[in-house]
């Protein structure tokens, strides 16, 4: 029996370790391409051990280093103040919908939720967010529209409250004197770590991966996000690519790595979210509210 249990142990060990590691191949398989030389790449294809490495892809994005640093820093500014931002307001809107004594609760709710079936369209919210709040070319363009929570975090977020919130450590809370408010900042939040490190996941790579936003309301290039200089620079080479007049031009595109450059973006964008995730990921499966009441 237990030569059957450690088989069966084994088993389980060996097909998550397939898993794992088909998860793990296509970022391997992504660097090696961004470091495989262009003619090799177009030769012979995709490769985990590139026939000749090259780097000419970094080197080529190297020569707007300072561009690309700067773009990294408006990223880093605008993906931590619009995740903390986005995640206080949908947890306090959410939090009053999980609430069943709140007045008009099905109401409420069903006005998050019709959010979800409709929305006003790109032309509206243009129109709004230059011309009523005056945000183009300014650093808010790439974190207010994104502020405007998503409703489906806000019942996802209520449902665990509903669900995983223990209505007697609520009730407790009450009777030692409590208010909601209080209530909700220091029993509710700090049961709720694995829902509200999900979202912040979520919107992380929502604000960390959006280039759309730029691309309608910025076009200063010093409030450019890293996606909309990636962006920007894949673009001049295809255009370098296709032009025919001028030998100045017809160099540069000769000179320019297409397909490894695109990889080498992917690389550069990715590895911050590659190195935040493992600290999130904990609370993906950790149960916080686990021994909450006893007795």
């Amino acid at each position: 029996m237990k030569t059957k249990n450690l088989l069966w142990q084994w088993g389980i060990n060996l097909i998550l370790a397939v898993i794992a590691c088909s998860c793990i191949l296509p970022f391997v398989l992504l660097f090696t391409a961004s470091i495989t030389d262009e003619q090799s790449l177009f030769h012979h294809g995709y490769s985990l051990f590139p026939e000749k490495i090259s780097f000419s892809a970094y080197a080529y994005l190297m020569q707007d280093a300072g561009r690309i640093l700067h773009a990294y820093g408006i990223t880093l500014i605008i993906t931590a103040a619009g995740t903390i931002c986005s995640l206080i307001i949908t947890a306090l809107l959410s939090y009053p919908l999980s609430r069943k004594e709140l007045p008009w609760r099905n109401f409420w709710s069903f006005f998050v939720f019709f959010t979800m079936l409709f929305n006003g369209g790109l032309v509206p919210s243009y129109l709004v967010y230059t011309q009523v709040f005056d945000l183009k070319n300014t650093i808010w363009a790439l974190i207010i529209p994104g502020l405007l929570m998503n409703a489906f975090y806000v019942m996802l977020m209520r449902t665990f409250f509903v669900t995983s919130i223990p209505e007697p450590v609520v009730e407790s809370a009450k009777i030692d004197g409590a208010g909601e408010f209080g209530t909700f900042m220091k029993i509710v939040l700090p049961l709720s770590l694995p829902i509200l490190a999900t979202v912040a996941l979520f919107q992380t790579i929502h604000y960390w991966n959006d280039w759309f936003n730029g691309m309608i309301y910025v076009t200063d290039s010093k409030l450019f996000s890293l996606q909309n200089l990636l962006n920007r620079i894949l673009l001049d080479i295809q255009y370098l690519a296709s032009s025919n007049f001028g030998n100045i031009q017809g160099d540069a595109a000769a000179s320019a790595p297409m397909e490894t450059v695109r990889m080498a973006m992917a690389v550069i964008g990715i590895i911050p979210i590659l190195v935040a995730y493992p600290f999130f990921q904990k609370y993906f499966v950790k149960g916080l509210t686990v021994g909450a009441v006893k007795g």
